[in-house]
């Protein structure tokens, strides 16, 4: 008896996903629970298990097709063994038989396309070397394949082939659910937001000193690293405390102002920017929140990351640091009303006192809406930021 593979509920708002890759293929013998296929929302990456042990006998939507909720997309056969057997049951191919030019090796899927291509120009796969990501076919590849084919044998005086055709050096791929939301959740912000950015710098010195005193110590004792990032969303917090309107909203004609702390930290993956989101991060100790930023990282560069983990969020914090940025504007995270951008420590000249020293600095930024937070509030944020990394002190004191 077959068993239908669904779409499951994808979340709330989501109604459809894109199939983006299968983790198994027809044919192959699944376990109960196992996981079959990845779908890919506008948010999140999900795996869809097997609901039952068997054959995949059936994969009725390919890699990169749309689906909804509730559709199929292909049946598990309960007789694995029975369907196991039954390619043995064909005719044998003779040894020195070609491969079948519709089929591709298992290491060099076919897009639809390039598949039709192949078919209608009925050229083996398998002899074409792939110029697209990781060695897969082009278009261009097979059109370059059936031109040399068909040309004429070179005669002795000819001169040497053509370098192959200009678009076989190009590759078209399809913008993925997630790197569409980014985009038009950025732009959204661009095109609805007052987007103003205040800067400032930090002297990280007393940062890194104390970091560095208790790091062994905090390590053996919480079982994580000691960062920057919960020093900043320490500060941060204790900052948007006192200016409530950086922790804010606008809906409609409304101001909301929130009176928690879901601190949301960008993490940056192989499937584009995402932020997942520190709850109640008001109470919680260095170590908890470290450990939280941590496990959530892991998550979302797995593409683990559950629907609730990424929305909620009431600020967020991003460390362009990290790839090296010295400064940049960060863009806001609708609806939030304010984004803390951190940046690389730089060793720079600094005036102390009567005196030049060379000092490890960070400029920081802050893009905020204009709607609802005014200059004189976005300055200050970044001076209570600025205070309480140079003197760390102030965060456990609450001072």
């Amino acid at each position: 008896m077959a068993t239908e593979i669904k779409v499951p509920t994808l979340g709330e708002s989501v109604k459809e996903a894109t199939v983006a890759k299968w983790l198994k293929s027809a044919g192959d013998q699944v376990k109960a629970d196992e996981a079959l296929v990845e779908l890919e929302t506008d948010k999140v990456t999900l795996e869809v298990n097997a609901p039952a042990a068997g054959t995949l006998s059936e994969i009725r939507v390919a890699a990169g097709g749309t689906v909804g909720v509730g559709e199929i997309l292909g049946t598990i056969d309960g007789a694995g063994g029975a369907k196991a057997a039954a390619p043995a049951k064909a005719a044998p191919v003779p040894a020195a038989a070609p491969a079948r030019p519709a089929s591709a090796p298992a290491s060099q899927p076919l897009a639809p396309s390039v598949r039709k291509m192949v078919e209608e120009t009925k050229v083996d796969p398998a002899a074409i070397a792939g110029t697209g990501k990781d060695g897969r076919l082009t278009k261009g590849d097979v059109i370059h394949h059936v031109e040399q084919r068909s040309a004429p044998a070179p005669q002795p005086a000819a001169p040497p082939a053509p370098p192959r055709a200009l678009g076989a050096r190009e590759e078209r791929v399809r913008m993925t659910r997630l790197r569409k939301r980014i985009a038009e959740r950025l732009k959204a912000a661009q095109n609805t937001a007052a987007m103003l950015t205040t800067f400032n710098e930090i002297d990280m010195g007393a940062a890194m000193a104390l970091r560095k005193s208790y790091a062994e110590a905090f390590e053996k004792k919480h079982g994580v690293r000691l960062g920057f990032m919960s020093f900043f969303v320490k500060a941060s917090i204790a900052a948007l405390k006192e200016l409530p309107a950086v922790n804010a909203e606008i809906d409609g004609d409304d101001l909301i102002y929130k009176n928690h702390y879901d601190i949301g930290v960008a993490v940056g993956t192989e499937q584009g920017l995402v932020v997942p989101v520190v709850r109640d991060a008001d109470q919680m100790g260095f170590a908890e929140i470290e450990k939280t930023i941590n496990a959530l990282g892991r998550k979302a560069r797995d593409g683990k990351l559950s629907m609730e983990e990424l929305t909620g969020g009431t600020f967020t914090i991003t460390n362009g640091g990290v790839y090296g940025s010295l400064m940049s504007t960060p863009i806001l995270n609708p609806p939030q009303s304010g984004i803390l951008g951190m940046h690389k420590i730089q060793p720079r000249p600094v005036a102390v006192g009567d005196k030049i020293e060379i000092r490890p600095m960070m400029y920081v930024a802050l893009s905020y809406d204009h709607r609802i937070i005014d200059g004189r509030e976005a300055v200050t944020f970044l001076v209570r930021v600025k205070e309480a990394i140079e003197d760390p002190q102030r965060l456990l004191l609450e001072v």
